[in-house]
């Protein structure tokens, strides 16, 4: 057991006196692992030795004594015993001014999940499609859960009195249990390799406030023996589009009314730049470098320079969260870049192709609130659903049947990984390709191994011309 030990000393009982002989007080005296001798003072003899006779007993009953404040581990729960209901509102609200949208409502997955695994009991227990509901919208968001609806608040009332306390996670089938129920579907299958993994992440960490709080003396789920599944992270190849492929799907996407024309600049971004999604949509007019038309001197007359770069700045990403999970209210959620602080920005170049594109964008459309490059055909924000169905229709007209059914370009992100692969095929070198695309080398590496072409036709040439000198 962490922070605790089972080797103790009690001495006797120390009688105190002022200088005059009278007693003054009496103090109790232990000591746990070695360390400097605890001392607890009281001002008449019974007190002192019903304290005293306390130590003794849980140091003959085998009882683990916290090194933290030198009493029986038991002691400890007793005084700060905590139901699970309000241990997770309690980590919910600890955490929600500092967390992310997205990582706000990852909290209220994952402590969702394992709360079946912490009810006391079945009797009235409400339908569990509305329990989860309750627990994960409404217990699991501080902005929310005082204002939840009457027949929410019933259920939160009932889960409050029936949930385990903390404490009985130090249990191990009890730990074991709400890891196993963190980590699987509604079904009782295992989840997803990546959400078993992230939900046990916040599990743990949630426990390792339980730690804080001295409702557990160590974290169970640490200590649980637990194997996820294994991720490789890696760009699957048959997701990467050919040059020829994504401006089809451009093309498609034009063709589509009333948001087509303004939402190819959009997709081109991610497929030429490398932008995330939630780069893009967040992008401002003054983000965007473009080179100076070159004006004929006799006509002056302006054209485009079909060689010029131009360059984009990313400051600020907008990913999508729900209104829930923002403090404003919002849809989206406007911070730093993913992997970056809250300060840091990055430069990606813009090749000739998309300065085309993106000056007939700016030239067709004005800027939407805040500058933004990209709104929804109201002025509001770019809903996720707007470019997500344009993306579906694209696919289905612009490839055959056999390429809509495989994985090839099955999300808007596939285009950034059709675009990052570009950079390394065409021998950009990975620490240039990592800083345009905001990834580490190491991750880069990792992610695009597989989307590097040509490797595998030059190792057989190597294997070949061996085996024939051989």
């Amino acid at each position: 057991m962490q922070n605790a030990t089972y080797n103790v000393k009690v001495f006797k009982t120390e009688v105190r006196k002022n200088a005059k002989g009278k007693i003054t007080s009496y103090r109790v005296l232990w000591q746990t692992d070695k360390l400097p001798v605890w001392k607890r003072s009281f001002k008449k003899a019974p007190q002192a030795d019903a304290f005293r006779s306390s130590l003794v007993t849980a140091q003959r009953n085998g009882e683990a004594f916290s090194l933290a404040t030198g009493e029986p581990v038991s002691w400890g729960r007793a005084r700060q015993e905590m139901s699970w209901y309000d241990f997770v509102c309690k980590y919910v609200d600890m955490k929600w001014r500092r967390a992310a949208g997205r990582y706000r409502e990852d909290i209220a997955r994952a402590l969702t999940a394992a709360t079946p695994a912490m009810l006391t009991t079945e009797s009235g227990k409400p339908d569990g499609k509305e329990l989860r509901a309750a627990m994960q919208r409404w217990a699991c968001n501080t902005k929310k859960r005082e204002n939840a609806p009457e027949d929410v608040a019933l259920i939160l009332k009932w889960l409050a009195e029936n949930t385990k306390p903390v404490s009985a996670l130090a249990d191990a089938e009890t730990a074991r249990a709400a890891l196993d129920a963190a980590t699987s579907k509604t079904d009782g299958t295992a989840a997803a390799a990546t959400t078993a993994r992230k939900h046990r992440m916040v599990l743990a960490n949630a426990l390792d406030y339980a730690v804080e709080l001295g409702l557990l003396d160590g974290n169970p789920v640490r200590a649980l023996r637990w194997k996820p599944a294994r991720i490789t992270g890696e760009v699957d190849r048959r997701r990467v589009v050919s040059h020829a492929q994504a401006r089809a799907l451009l093309a498609a996407v034009a063709q589509q009314e009333p948001s087509g024309k303004r939402l190819v600049a959009f997709f081109a971004l991610m497929y030429y730049a490398g932008l995330r999604p939630e780069e893009a949509v967040n992008l401002r007019r003054g983000d965007i470098m473009l080179p100076d038309l070159i004006t004929n001197p006799e006509t002056g007359e302006q054209r485009e320079d079909l060689d010029a770069w131009g360059e984009i700045h990313i400051r600020r990403a907008a990913p999508f969260v729900g209104r829930d999970w923002t403090d404003d209210g919002q849809l989206r959620q406007v911070r730093a870049l993913k992997h970056r602080a809250d300060d840091e920005s990055r430069h990606v170049p813009c090749v000739p192709e998309l300065v085309a594109i993106l000056r007939a964008h700016l030239a067709k459309f004005n800027d939407g609130l805040d500058g933004r490059v990209f709104y929804g055909v109201r002025g509001g924000e770019l809903p996720n659903i707007t470019y997500r169905r344009a993306w579906r229709k694209a696919r289905k007209d612009a490839l055959t049947a056999d390429q809509a059914a495989s994985p090839l370009a099955e999300r808007p992100y596939d285009l950034r990984h059709a675009c990052v692969s570009t950079w390394l095929n065409g021998g950009v070198p990975a620490p240039q390709v990592a800083e345009w695309a905001g990834h580490s080398v190491e991750v880069l590496n990792r992610i695009y191994a597989k989307c590097i072409d040509g490797q595998d036709e030059t190792a057989r040439r190597r294997i070949t011309a061996a085996l024939r000198e051989s």
